[in-house]
């Protein structure tokens, strides 16, 4: 009796294993067919997807769809935004139902335009200021800074660099972005997930607000209407303004890939200007789909300004639409520089 259970296992055993291998291997034998060179393709083109059986599985049916919507066979691309996007594939193999899929990457189809800058006028900037967030509200300079204990919010006169009025951080905060809406300063951290939210005029603490998705804090502007937060990666993410949660993202996305460590953010004239950490430059950015649409390089601005141990790289990007000018300047830099943007 032992025996007979000893090998009834083995074989129940054995017949489960084998009809598990086989699903497996019909699964294996079919893929996505799409027309994209390395799984990428650009917004221009039209996607074409087809399944790939070369061993001929009996299908009755294929429902394709696109970041969980189903789609047609042939989808246009020039609505979606760019960036990866994953497609499956929903097979009925007689009476199973399986599901396929594979990741594809959306890529602009034109190169960035590339645009030098002309210095209008140069002020005097705090050396000791980390500058993490600096932008204009009603003709007004604030600037959010960071590192642990010297975190500060600030409103500066950006003509003579006096600190108007000031705020520190406790210490466990590493200051991030910041940018103004509706008379309220929404400020980032970067580590502790958390955000706060200011009264422009006294400074007072109105509340505070925890990240989704995204993690960490970098950079944050708005159009007037949302706000738009960095990470620290390609993804843009864009915040209700009334709720403060993450409604969606953008990826940044020029014509040959990625551009990642997106820090400082301001809107401009319906764009988005990413300061990339550590790069002395800043992307033009479409926040409709992420395509990176501009470049400027910055890099010369740093060696006008006083050299010292502690100097760290550009970060901080104002535009001030009175003067329709951009302003400019760095981590423990001594001045911001006003400048002209001039395409090539």
């Amino acid at each position: 009796m032992n025996t007979f259970k000893y090998l009834t296992i083995i074989f129940l055993g054995s017949f489960l294993i084998s009809c598990g291998s086989n699903s497996a291997q019909k699964k294996n034998d079919i893929s996505i067919k799409i027309n994209a060179e390395g799984q990428a393709i650009t917004i221009d083109k039209t996607l074409e997807l087809e399944i790939s059986n070369p061993k001929k599985h009996e299908i009755s049916s294929v429902e394709f769809m696109l970041d969980g919507a189903v789609i047609s066979e042939k989808v246009d691309l020039k609505s979606l935004k760019l960036g990866d996007h994953t497609i499956e594939a929903k097979l009925q193999l007689g009476d199973d139902t399986e599901t396929i899929s594979q990741t594809i990457t959306l890529l602009n189809n034109q190169t960035p335009k590339v645009y030098s800058y002309k210095i209008i006028n140069e002020y005097p900037h705090d050396i000791t200021s980390y500058t993490q967030g600096l932008e204009f509200y009603n003709g007004e300079l604030y600037e959010s800074t960071g590192q642990y204990r010297e975190s500060k919010l600030r409103k500066v006169d950006y003509k003579t660099g006096e600190v108007l009025k000031n705020i520190d951080l406790a210490d466990e905060y590493f200051g991030e972005g910041l940018t103004v809406l509706n008379n309220k300063i929404y400020q980032l951290t970067w580590k502790r997930g958390t955000g706060f939210v200011y009264d422009v005029d006294t400074f007072e603490k109105t509340g505070s607000f925890k990240y989704g998705n995204s993690v960490e804090g970098w950079g944050i502007c708005n159009d007037g209407k949302k706000l738009y937060k960095s990470d620290g990666t390609k993804k843009i993410w864009t915040l209700n303004p009334e709720t403060l949660t993450e409604e969606s993202y953008i990826q940044a996305y020029h014509n040959k890939g990625k551009v990642v460590e997106l820090n400082e953010l301001e809107w401009v004239n319906g764009k988005i200007y990413a300061n990339r950490y550590n790069k002395n430059g800043v992307a033009i950015i479409n926040p409709e789909n992420g395509a990176v649409e501009g470049v400027i390089d910055f890099t010369p601005l740093r060696k006008k300004v006083t050299q010292h141990p502690k100097l760290d790289v550009l970060n901080g990007i104002a535009y001030n639409p009175d003067t329709q000018t951009l302003f400019i300047t760095g981590k423990r830099w001594d001045k911001l520089f006003e400048v002209e943007i001039i395409e090539n």
